[in-house]
């Protein structure tokens, strides 16, 4: 086999940072690693990339064997190559960053691995360069959340609006005007009001609200500056 000449064979891996909101609060999904090095310690979910898959097939295939979960929102990230990231060989990995919400896929994730959700404030420690993953994460999910409804996925198909507001100030760490959240998130016309209420906070109720699926395909641009300047916050 023609192979190239006095170059260093690396290893290939891929690393998935799942985020969800249980209407309340952002929270990552982490696994006990099993093997070693770091063995028991808190993970990420990844895997080696194997020769005859993609690093989109790859992704999708570790996040079902580790956790259950498929079909979901998933984007890369960042690849990381710092030379010695992994102590045991020199292993480059490419990131990825999935959406979900909680409430919809809690019966899937597997409990083979220890899968358990945390607190994005109150996560463990992460092994190797995972913390650093993570960050990149939030940054890329804060600079996309502001141009495009991608935190929609997060939810659950019906929503309020204040669950979606806590839900982009717990992204943003910040707290929004609550008419003017309502003013812009009606305006971009992805939503679609429904005739029941939810009453768990007040007598008088939140109207449920559900995406419009076709809208937000066909205007995924429509919240273009919705949170202005988001890296300041």
């Amino acid at each position: 086999m023609l192979k190239y000449s006095k170059q260093t064979r690396l290893l290939l891996a891929v690393d998935c940072i799942i985020f969800g909101f249980d209407g309340e609060v952002l929270k990552i999904l982490l696994i006990k690693r099993g093997f070693q090095p770091e063995k028991g310690n808190w993970s990420l979910m990844g895997g080696f990339v194997q020769p005859d898959e993609s690093l989109d097939q790859s992704a999708n295939r570790i996040l079902k064997q580790l956790t259950g979960l498929e079909g979901v929102y998933l984007e890369q990230l960042y690849t990381f190559g710092q030379p010695q990231r992994d102590p045991i060989e020199r292993t480059v990995s490419v990131a990825y960053f999935a959406l979900i919400d909680i409430h919809k896929y809690e019966t899937q994730i597997s409990d083979d691995y220890q899968a358990e959700w945390f607190q994005l404030k109150r996560a463990p420690k992460l092994i190797f360069d995972q913390q650093e993953m993570v960050e990149q994460a939030r940054k890329r999910i804060r600079y996309k959340a502001a141009m495009h409804p991608i935190l929609f996925e997060l939810l659950p198909t019906k929503f309020t609006i204040p669950q979606l507001q806590t839900l982009y100030e717990c992204v943003f760490n910040t707290t929004i005007d609550k008419r003017n959240f309502s003013k812009r998130v009606l305006a971009t016309g992805l939503l679609i009001k429904l005739a029941d209420k939810d009453k768990a906070g007040s007598k008088r109720g939140a109207y449920y609200y559900q995406l419009n699926m076709q809208n937000y395909y066909a205007k995924f641009q429509a919240f273009m500056n919705f949170i202005p300047n988001p890296d300041t916050l």
